[in-house]
């Protein structure tokens, strides 16, 4: 399959390397120089529980895919969130008339972006539990393993993107095709509305944040609130389980992504496409999230403290 990873930070390198090493077609796309400079010298390096993995492929900035890539069978987008629409648009060469786009990013909301580029029967939205840190430019640390669920916002293209699952199986990316894969999404958002804020905030792992005196109160409050939210919307949380679901990342000892953009590379965060939009989703419906309203607030605080640009 031809493959184009749009967003080549830690879990973009991450599932480009395993997608080349299953035998496909894989080119990645990135916005750093230094990331870009380091994978066309050495290619992409992994830490894999200790061992080595690597891959050459080639890389590119974004305003440089066209003419050099076209008519990818499948783009996968691993921007930040606030930086989806400006990838697409740069990258609007490489989506042919058959080009299916992923969506793994964190938050909410992402579809209706791609609706800009792709018919819904070509945009597969999906979450994973897979988590990455980035060491150095050009390298990527896997910090845990989990499932990734795929689906298609319509049904008509169920069946090619069972062959999308089929491949990522094929590279060991243990996925499935999920039915109801907006649930999903949500019940992660929930995770990184508490894990992800909170530990930026606090500067700490998610194993600190598991042994603080009043972690259990406070997940059981945001996810309360994306779940009074996520009614609204027709999508129905199981609160008790997705609380054991974020409390059960406390065992993993892993500084979040939000908390790698805030407190150690001084970048813009995905607060407002996370808990920024369950408080902003809590206003348009008359629902109060004064948790998420307070995290975001703090977040952008905190990035202007930073000189976060």
């Amino acid at each position: 399959m031809k493959i184009v990873i749009a967003g080549s930070g830690a879990m973009g390198l991450r599932f480009g390397l395993l997608l080349k090493r299953g035998g496909n077609d894989v080119t990645l796309i990135d916005g750093w120089d230094k990331n870009i400079a380091a994978v066309r010298e050495n290619g992409v390096k992994a830490d894999v529980n200790g061992q080595t993995l690597s891959a050459k492929m080639p890389i590119y900035k974004q305003d440089e895919v066209a003419p050099k890539i076209t008519n990818a069978d499948l783009i996968i987008v691993f921007t930040k969130s606030m930086a989806l629409d400006s990838m697409l648009t740069s990258i609007k060469p490489v989506i042919g008339g058959n080009t299916y786009i992923l969506c793994l990013l964190n938050g909410l909301g992402h579809e209706e972006v791609l609706e800009k580029y792709v018919a819904k029967d070509h945009i597969i939205m999906g979450v994973t539990m897979n988590a990455a840190s980035m060491p150095a430019p050009g390298e990527t640390k896997f910090d845990g393993n989990g499932q990734t669920e795929l689906q298609c916002l319509s049904s008509s293209g169920q069946q090619e993107v069972q062959k999308v699952v089929d491949v990522f199986n094929e590279s060991k990316i243990d996925s499935v095709y999920s039915e109801n894969v907006l649930y999903s999404i949500w019940r992660k958002a929930c995770v990184n509305g508490v894990v992800n804020s909170v530990c930026a905030l606090l500067e700490g792992t998610t194993v600190d944040f598991g042994h603080a005196k009043n972690a259990d109160a406070i997940t059981r409050t945001i996810v309360d609130e994306f779940a009074d939210v996520a009614e609204r919307e027709g999508i129905y949380l199981d609160r008790k389980e997705v609380v054991e679901h974020v409390e059960s990342t406390w065992t993993m000892d892993h500084y979040p992504s939000m908390y790698q953009d805030l407190v150690v590379n001084h970048r813009p965060t995905e607060i407002d496409y996370i808990n920024g939009a369950v408080w902003r989703k809590g206003q348009k419906y008359g629902v109060a999230t004064p948790y998420c309203a307070c995290i975001t607030n703090l977040v952008h605080a905190k990035e202007g403290m930073l000189n976060v640009k």
